[in-house]
């Protein structure tokens, strides 16, 4: 793992040391460059025309990446390759809204500053509080919170996913859990509402019902951006293949999974059941997560696992916050490399060799 200045945690793990150095000395400026139409990378947004979710899509100013003529081999030289660095971003949520938004704004600073074409919140990012206080901290599509995190992304021209808010408006007096993704020009592009609820009771006694507030989301929701198709999901989604394999159906090439991931259930399912996404779709995986204590409710003080990170679609985690960062927001920024990902569905096409 190659480091730069704490908090953000940065790997080479795509390239070898010196390809990497290589990179970085061709790159003239910290911001990203524009690149043209490629055949490796969607060069604007389109309609998802799959859910009603995914908005309507216009071409951005510009691509953020970085695009590199790098020697692969000595058969395959001078190849224009396209890479994007992204970020998943590790934060200790409260009740404090203002606090939470100003961590926000500070990693997206950060994200910017290092050429990332993407930041990626985890879920419950502007809010983690006390259920008694969950009605008054919930917001509208339009409310203060999403309408901040449009302003940070058209500030600093990178795309925010705002991991997820409490959003009004569901049935029955309920709220849905909703992330929503923002382009480079602050435009929200595409929303979803989190499908699978968390009710669970857990070996060490905590008991969840994300249900008694939550009403549960019902579509499937990928967007066409410039990294590639992008697959909207959250938490405990990631135990149900089966939206994956929708999204898989759809081409997705990058799933996102922002999280508050439980430290009991983290220890044990939460790598692997992320490389496990990676590696059966034949994608990347950005998850950024929640860490540490969030207050007390009743009896139950509840603790989050952390370790946001990012793998690559042959299951190698690319980078990954590591054990000791509660105190502090982090970043985990790894590159996005569509001829990578390109490589590894043709020379292991399993993806076309589904009979189920």
């Amino acid at each position: 793992m190659k480091a730069i200045p704490a908090p953000i945690q940065i790997s080479a793990l795509d390239f070898s040391g010196e390809k990497w150095e290589a990179a970085k000395t061709k790159t003239s400026s910290p911001r990203c460059a524009q690149a043209p139409a490629s055949s490796l990378l969607p060069n604007s947004f389109s309609d998802s025309n799959r859910n009603d979710n995914a908005c309507d899509m216009s071409p951005p100013k510009a691509l953020h990446g970085r695009i590199e003529q790098l020697s692969l081999s000595d058969q395959l030289s001078n190849i224009l390759l396209v890479v994007n660095l992204i970020a998943a971003a590790q934060m200790n949520s409260s009740a404090d809204k203002a606090a939470n938004l100003a961590s926000a704004s500070e990693l997206v600073e950060q994200a910017a500053r290092i050429g990332c074409a993407l930041i990626a919140f985890p879920e419950n990012f502007s809010w983690m509080g006390p259920e008694s206080q969950r009605e008054a901290a919930a917001e509208t599509l339009q409310g203060p919170t999403l309408s901040e995190m449009a302003e940070l992304a058209q500030r600093h021209h990178l795309m925010i996913l705002a991991g997820s808010i409490l959003e009004k408006g569901a049935p029955d007096n309920r709220l849905y859990n909703t992330s929503v993704l923002f382009d480079d020009q602050g435009v929200q592009r595409a929303r979803y509402r989190k499908i699978h609820l968390f009710d669970a009771e857990l070996p060490d006694g905590t008991s969840y019902r994300e249900s008694s507030a939550i009403a549960p989301g019902e579509e499937v929701v990928t967007v066409t951006t410039p990294l590639g198709r992008l697959g909207l999901s959250i938490c405990y989604d990631l135990r149900f293949p089966e939206l994956y394999r929708q999204m898989a159906d759809q081409q997705v090439s990058l799933i996102l999974v922002p999280s508050a991931f439980t430290a009991t259930t983290g220890r044990d399912h939460w790598e692997v059941l992320l490389r496990a996404r990676a590696i059966e779709n034949q994608s990347y995986v950005l998850a950024p997560a929640q860490v540490g204590f969030h207050g007390r409710e009743g009896n139950l003080q509840r603790r989050t696992y952390g370790h946001a990170m990012m793998i690559d679609p042959w299951g190698v985690v690319v980078a990954t916050v590591t054990e000791g960062s509660e105190a502090a927001p982090a970043l985990a920024v790894g590159p996005i490399d569509a001829l990578k990902m390109s490589q590894i569905r043709s020379q292991l096409p399993s993806l076309k060799h589904r009979r189920l």
